[in-house]
């Protein structure tokens, strides 16, 4: 185990409000890299959404970078400019 992985675990255990945010930022970071997984594999730029979505580049690298910011019908246009469609699951 990393050092880092030893920080991690023992402080996620000692400090209930960093676990708890740790855990809402890591679950944002996954969803960001799923949508920036989902435009490679659509074969499409950063530049090519934004084009579809009728906005700037930047806007698609927050969207993939801070996704936990971004508004459920910019998610949905996402998607659509990927051809795919949004599911949301609650657990």
């Amino acid at each position: 185990m990393s050092d880092f992985q030893k920080y991690l675990t023992k402080r996620l255990k000692t400090d209930n409000d960093f676990a708890e945010n740790y855990t809402e930022g890591y679950q944002a970071f996954k969803f960001g890299v799923a949508l920036k997984e989902a435009r490679k594999e659509a074969g499409l730029t950063q530049l090519d959404v934004a084009d579809k979505l009728h906005t700037q580049k930047s806007a698609i690298s927050r969207i993939e970078n801070h996704s936990e910011d971004v508004k459920l019908s910019t998610l949905e246009r996402f998607a659509a400019a990927l051809g795919k469609r949004l599911e949301i699951t609650l657990v």
